[in-house]
């Protein structure tokens, strides 16, 4: 039986806007594959053509030097990042792909810190040097702060007047010119010679920070062999020790083949990432689901351990049995039936119902539970509701196949605001979403800002008796009920107590004057839920024939809505504690627009882990919460993000109260 070609994995990452899509494009062309448009491979969705930039995993596959590779390219948008999680866990290498603009450089760290926490190798690539302005140490040194691991050059742009024309690879110590749109090796100009070995000895001495032999070498100014250079080269970028660093440009094809060797030779092979996995069996990884072709569901997934043959038996972690009814090559938006994936290949397997993104679909009867890898918190809703009653069950479909497809995206029902909720990573993040269930479905969908859930109190206390008489011919309905009701400290909740004595409220009726009062609180004179108060049950009368159960807890509630109205209600907002993660560049102006939503700052300081970043720790009204991660990302170009859980409930005041309770007397 021949032996399988190799198969590389590899994620292009990057801000948007930084040229992944073209990257990727550049690469299918440089392969002499024969794709026809390699430019219109990625990006091709209605939604992504409308925004200029990916929306989704663009997978397409080529062949270059008898090696096959799959590219996968992750939308650039941190509101989209969850389209990538569970991907990016499984590929052989990531390619970060940055702006030459120094001013840029912060764009790429959240891409980077997720990768270093999926412990997935990865080098950068430098896009449009051609149109770099500054220097090489300018860019290297906003850079550095990025990454954890030190940025390794291995190449050193030859500059000729204000524009990069080429580079010379320091580990082969060769010249490549840029000429049209392609590469030239040339000899080294005597120019370059000092320059040259001062980046090749730097790159030496960071590769020497982790091999004695090689730090010895050095020392004793003994010249290290190739071999051995290019072996700590891909040792060290296998373990995560070092990023290497390959400049160029997509659009020119500079910098393309150079950077496909490279990886060619240095992609780690397919066992590493599945062992990163913990798939220790055949079988194949999801990385994500799919509604959006004629085929139905499809499960995009990485195939390991064995060729994995189409009809193949599964069985999911939970040990539900499944079958492969189709597999299909992916690339772009079209797919091709084949019989058989390849290990380390990507494929759409069709008709496993059951699958999600981030599970092991293992060959065979015995399941493989995998790693879980935990959710992203929403931080961005909207309400929707279908547009035409008619619409809601085909409404609750579609938002699951939408839920699976992306698990960034959640769906919840709000048992008090009757609203369903869409939530996720941003307004755009939403917002497409609901383009998509136009689009795909044929949904049209109202939307409204979620409701904030107010709640009321009582600052005084008052007795109030409260009568439920109705004579309809034959038994009435009779209950009478005196109770007291005071204010409890903030956060105490609802207590009900009795003190009858003598019978004058049966006992077996007591439970349902407390219900009554339970039902009265549902609202109060503000048009909210009422909190922080005690009840106590102290008198009642009752009649043998015409008293009931259903008569006693229409008297409790007849009787807590009386009271309430005279124990001078206040209104309740909730209060959310935020950490607020922003570059330090941004935290001035993060501060004022905290301080301008009715936030109280509480502290702030370094984001640990992370050079260059701050933690603000802050109280906000979760009324003011709903724009505020547009907000934030507006002031950090992009990256700013926060975590919030609810904190306490505080008074709300003045005229934004009156507000409030005016608009919810109007609903």
């Amino acid at each position: 039986m021949p032996t399988q070609r190799p198969v590389r994995v590899l994620a292009l990452v990057g801000p948007t806007g930084a040229g992944k899509t073209s990257l990727m494009a550049a690469m299918l062309a440089h392969s002499g594959s024969h794709v026809t448009a390699p430019d219109k491979v990625g990006d091709q969705s209605p939604e992504a053509r409308a925004r200029g930039h990916s929306v989704e995993l663009n997978i397409a596959g080529f062949d270059f030097l008898d090696d096959h590779y799959v590219v996968v390219d992750c939308p650039g948008s941190l509101e989209l990042a969850t389209e990538a999680d569970a991907a990016l866990a499984a590929v052989d290498l990531a390619v970060i792909v940055a702006d030459p603009d120094p001013l840029k450089a912060p764009l790429i760290q959240p891409m980077v810190r997720q990768l270093e926490a999926l412990g997935v190798p990865r080098a950068l690539f430098v896009n449009r040097l051609d149109q770099a302005r500054g220097s090489l140490d300018a860019l290297l040194t906003a850079l550095a702060p990025v990454s954890s691991a030190p940025l390794v050059a291995r190449q050193l742009p030859i500059v000729e007047g204000e524009h990069v024309t080429g580079f010379v690879d320091l580990a082969l110590e060769r010249a490549n010119v840029w000429r049209g749109a392609g590469n030239e090796v040339e000899e080294r100009s005597p120019e370059l010679g000092k320059t040259e070995t001062d980046a090749r000895f730097h790159m030496l001495e960071q590769l020497a920070d982790f091999d004695d032999d090689l730090m010895e070498q050095l020392l004793t100014d003994v010249d290290p062999k190739r071999d051995l250079v290019f072996a700590d080269l891909v040792r060290d970028m296998n373990q995560g020790l070092i990023v290497p660093v390959f400049f160029g440009s997509a659009l020119a094809n500079h910098g393309i083949g150079r950077l496909l060797k490279a990886l060619r030779h240095e992609t780690p092979p397919v066992e590493k990432a599945a062992e990163r996995l913990g798939v220790t069996r055949p079988g194949a990884y999801v990385l994500k689901v799919s509604h959006a072709g004629q085929a139905g569901k499809l499960a995009i997934a990485r195939v390991f351990g064995a060729p994995l043959a189409d009809s193949a038996d599964l069985v999911l972690p939970d040990g539900e049995k499944g079958r492969a009814g189709g597999l299909f090559q992916v690339h772009g938006q079209a797919t091709k039936k084949i019989n058989q994936g390849a290990v380390g290949d990507i494929v759409a397997l069709a008709k496993v119902e059951a699958a999600s993104a981030g599970q092991i679909l293992a060959v065979g009867t015995q399941p493989m539970p995998g790693k879980a890898h935990p959710p992203r918190t929403p931080l961005y809703a909207l309400a929707i509701a279908a547009a035409n009653r008619k619409d809601d069950v085909r409404l609750s479909g579609s938002l699951a196949k939408l839920v699976e497809e992306d698990p960034g995206l959640s769906v919840t029902q709000d048992a008090e605001s009757h609203q369903v909720l869409v939530a996720g990573q941003g307004d755009g993040h939403v917002r497409l979403a609901i383009e998509r269930l136009k689009r795909r479905y044929s949904v049209d969908v109202d939307v409204e800002n979620p409701k904030t859930p107010y709640r009321e109190t009582i600052t005084g206390a008052v007795t109030q008796r409260g009568r439920h008489k109705k004579q309809s011919g034959g038994h009435g309905q009779f209950a009478d009920v005196t109770i007291e009701v005071k204010p409890l400290a903030r956060g105490a909740g609802f207590n009900f107590m009795s003190k009858i004595t003598g019978g004058a409220v049966p006992r077996q009726w007591i439970p349902a004057v407390e219900q009554g009062v339970r039902d009265g609180l549902h609202k109060g004179p503000l048009g909210f839920p009422v909190v922080d108060l005690e009840v106590t049950l102290i008198d009642g009368q009752f009649h043998p024939v015409d008293s009931s159960e259903m008569a006693f807890r229409i008297a409790g509630r007849i009787t807590i809505e009386e009271a309430l109205k005279k124990c001078a209600p206040k209104l309740l907002e909730p209060i959310d504690k935020l950490g607020v993660f922003v570059p330090t560049s941004a935290m001035a102006a993060v501060n004022s627009a905290l301080s301008s939503r009715r936030g109280q700052i509480l502290g702030f300081g370094p984001r640990e882990g992370w050079s260059g970043w701050e933690r603000i720790e802050a109280r906000l009204p979760a009324s003011e919460r709903h724009e505020l991660i547009a907000e934030l990302r507006s002031l950090s170009q992009g990256l700013g993000s926060y975590e919030a859980s609810f904190d306490h409930m505080a008074e709300l005041t003045g005229r934004l109260a009156q507000e409030v309770s005016s608009k919810a007397a109007a609903e």
